[in-house]
């Protein structure tokens, strides 16, 4: 099954540009198909609709619908393996219902 990700940061284009190509790396190495989808952090509630599950590089807090990680380790570099492993591991699990 292609997992459809959202990709989102407080302007939609730095960080989550940073976040996209490491998930497309991760996603890629793991085996999962997906299809990316990029916005703000405003645009979350009203995208998640549309997606399997939603990445962040900055803090979102709100309740979501779908699962919601925060990535922001991939774009820092701060406990960067982890977060690609919870990224690839949430991946395969979304790939597999």
């Amino acid at each position: 099954k292609e997992v459809k990700v959202l990709v989102a940061c407080g302007s939609g284009v730095a960080t989550s540009t940073i976040a996209q190509e490491e998930i497309k790396d991760i996603a890629k190495n793991a085996g999962v198909k997906i299809r990316l989808m990029k916005g703000t952090i405003s645009e979350v509630p009203m995208k998640q609709k549309d997606v399997d599950v939603v990445f962040t590089t900055a803090n979102y807090r709100n309740p979501l619908e779908k699962p919601h990680l925060s990535v922001f380790g991939l774009v820092s570099g701060i406990g960067k393996d982890a977060t690609r492993k919870k990224v690839a591991d949430l991946l395969q699990k979304l790939a597999e219902e």
